[in-house]
């Protein structure tokens, strides 16, 4: 008897988590073994209101290639956290309604707390001997699960970071006299996403001359003597900062100005960074000083998207569910690369208990000018991650993408 798919997406979207759906959705088509695509409205939070549609009736194949290269989260997102006691009423209300479907097989495209989703729904499964496969397919901009090499998403959020800096450097310099510009990236305790801006120099000693990452320590003096030395070089100084950036003792330095506010996950809400380093240059240096965050920008800019990092993103979502299909449970598609040059990667699928609620950090053999720089591991790393341009439809001088049907 053919048994049904639901997907669904969660946490922060990204430029190409609908294409990691694309994937799920494409395998799932052309499986015998499938008969129905569902997918979840808003993650398993609005599945659980009833909201779901079904993929395979109410997407053309030209939605589909729209949908690919659609940035954002087409099905909508959630942040919901389960029960962590599996005897909780949740779980026979959640697996009443999936098996009411004749669900087979259940894929949640996510971050870290996803798979902490398909971790607990897994287990709970398990323990009633319910015949139901729980996949995670990896999504973050931050880069930061572990396990895997890297994740869809990073690659075009890398790329946005290098094109973006790359162009705020070149307006820092228009003006003669002395000035600094710091630009905040995202990143609660993981770096990734600002090492990215080492991208956008075009040479050895190029803007964006200091580079903060959470994984090393910030301090104040030693940051006034980084700026010192940078405006020695260039009257425009371009710093890159995380926002997750914090002093020896774990203050975040945006603490220092007020106090972040926490989300439903208990993880700090952390903005300001910038705009406190702003002022202090100001009231440091007397000199001009400005702070650009790129917020939500640099996680879903289809327009400034890598082909390497889309195609991946489908590749993901159709190996789940191959995975699926085999029979595997509670794993996530992971990357695992063979080489740089030329760059190549395979697929395999590792154990999302293992995954879940861990952060990969980036590496500190990767810091390098005490804090204030990356090293050419890292350039090695990510740029087969940013290349290519994908083909999408405009119209008008604008991208066509889909929106979801109400």
């Amino acid at each position: 008897m053919k048994k049904n798919i639901i997907v669904g997406q969660s946490g922060g979207p990204t430029a190409v988590i609908n294409a990691s759906l694309y994937g799920v959705i494409k395998e799932g088509i052309i499986s015998e073994d499938i008969d129905h695509v569902y997918g979840m409205i808003n993650g398993i939070e609005g599945f659980l209101a009833g909201n779901y549609m079904d993929l395979t009736k109410d997407l053309s194949e030209e939605d589909l290639e729209l949908l690919k290269l659609t940035p954002a989260a087409y099905l909508g997102s959630c942040r919901y956290k389960l029960p962590e006691d599996l005897s909780s009423d949740f779980y026979p209300d959640l697996f009443e309604k999936l098996q009411a479907m004749n669900i087979g097989y259940f894929f949640y495209i996510g971050g870290n707390d996803s798979m902490d989703t398909v971790s607990k729904l897994s287990s709970y499964a398990k323990q009633h001997s319910i015949d139901i496969s729980f996949i995670g397919i990896p999504k973050t901009i931050d880069n930061d699960l572990v396990l895997t090499d890297h994740t869809p998403g990073y690659g075009s959020a890398a790329k946005y970071v290098a094109a973006t800096i790359r162009e705020i450097v070149l307006d820092a310099s228009v003006y003669q006299q002395k000035a600094v510009t710091i630009v905040e990236l995202m990143g609660r305790h993981a770096g990734w996403l600002t090492a990215a801006s080492a991208l956008a120099r075009k040479y050895t000693g190029d803007n964006p001359l200091l580079i903060y990452l959470p994984e090393s320590p910030f301090d104040f003096d030693q940051f006034t003597a980084d700026v010192e030395k940078a405006l020695e070089k260039t009257h425009a100084v371009v710093v890159c900062v995380s926002e997750g950036i914090r002093d020896a003792n774990g203050t975040f330095i945006c603490e220092h100005g007020d106090k972040a506010r926490v989300d439903n996950f208990g993880h700090k809400m952390l903005t300001g960074s910038g705009k406190l380093l702003e002022n202090y240059i100001r009231d440091k240096f007397g000199i001009k000083a400005r702070s650009v965050e790129l917020n939500v920008s640099q996680r879903c800019s289809g327009m400034i998207s890598s082909a390497a990092d889309v195609e991946e993103a489908v590749r993901s979502g159709k190996e789940g569910v191959k995975a699926a299909l085999r029979g595997d449970t509670g794993v996530m598609i992971a990357f695992n690369r063979i080489s740089n040059d030329p760059y190549t990667m395979e697929c395999s699928t590792v154990d999302v208990s293992l995954v879940c609620n861990q952060e990969k950090s980036f590496p500190a053999e990767w810091i390098t000018e005490h804090g204030t720089d990356i090293s050419q591991e890292f350039i090695d790393y990510a740029l087969p991650l940013i290349q290519g341009e994908p083909e999408r439809k405009m119209e008008d001088g604008r991208p066509v993408y889909i929106y979801k049907k109400i």
